[in-house]
């Protein structure tokens, strides 16, 4: 019984997701910070740069938002920078743990529909919803660059 356990264990670890360094697949729960929109939905957008500066930090500009209940907001994005960054729309907590997670396995793949790593040059967007007032993160999470500053806030605010 005890070798049939871990059998599935070690399957489960073997599976594409993770022996690719993929971050797919892994979330059919309903997330805090809302859910994927519809692109005709989007009552704005938001316009995005992600870059390093001379002075060695990494930013978000702008790296706050205000945003209402309900609204579905088109976040385009443009890495300006040098290097690849990331975007991800989160929970603090979840935020973190994913933090963690990439400075273990640093060219973990996303497939989220928060998120999107982009590299120098490229631009990207994500449509979002979003159901839940609170306050969420974004963050880069690629291996030192949420320590270099690259973060920021999300204000959903109630109707």
């Amino acid at each position: 019984m005890k070798a049939q356990i871990f059998g599935v264990i070690i399957a489960a670890l073997a599976t594409p997701a993770f022996a690719g360094g993929n971050h797919a697949g892994g979330h059919g729960e309903a997330m805090a910070v809302g859910e994927p929109g519809k692109k005709a939905d989007a009552t704005q957008t938001i316009r995005v740069t992600m870059k390093e500066t001379e002075d060695g930090k990494m930013i978000f500009t702008p790296s706050t938002f205000k945003v209402r209940k309900g609204q579905t907001v088109r976040f385009a994005i443009k890495n300006a920078g040098e290097l690849e960054h990331e975007f991800v729309l989160d929970q603090e907590d979840k935020i973190m743990e994913h933090k963690a997670v990439m400075e273990k396995f640093p060219e973990m793949e996303h497939d989220d529909p928060n998120a999107i790593r982009l590299t120098a040059g490229e631009s990207g967007e994500i449509v979002w919803k979003f159901t839940n007032d609170g306050t969420f993160k974004i963050a880069c999470l690629v291996p030192g660059h949420y320590d270099a500053g690259m973060y920021g806030d999300v204000t959903v605010a109630k109707k």
